[in-house]
């Protein structure tokens, strides 16, 4: 699999960063925090609307892995290991070598899971088509 790269340019810093290692993005009013699978963070002058078009412009198919959950956060859906829209929380891992807790909203968790098994269910019609 090729290595796609997010390149984000302020006027103090160039980043490039794997987009497989994002976990997550966070919004913090005017900018946006990144953290990485091997606990490296970084920000970016930008809010998280602005974070959304640029990965959606920047990596256009690429893209689709991240989702936006809420008003504060971008996840990357690749580390979904669990979320309890009851409990407001999030778990992001990889199963192995982190594991990210992030407090969202219910109602955000609430439409992510459906658009989960809206996702199982068009997969699983899918399959039965085969």
């Amino acid at each position: 699999m090729k290595t796609v790269y997010l390149h984000l340019n302020s006027r103090d810093e160039f980043m490039r960063v794997d987009i497989s290692k994002i976990v997550y993005f966070e919004s913090d009013g005017n900018y946006t925090k990144f953290v990485l699978i091997n606990k490296l963070q970084g920000i970016v002058a930008m809010n998280l609307s602005h974070m959304q078009q640029t990965l959606n412009n920047s990596l256009k198919e690429n893209a689709i892995g991240f989702i936006r959950v809420g008003k504060k956060h971008i996840i990357n859906s690749r580390y979904v290991f669990k979320f309890s829209p009851s409990r407001q929380i999030m778990l992001l891992s990889d199963g192995e070598n982190f594991a990210y807790k992030l407090e969202i909203s219910k109602s955000a968790l609430k439409q992510l899971r459906e658009l989960y098994l809206q996702s199982l269910n068009n997969t699983q019609i899918t399959d039965n088509n085969k």
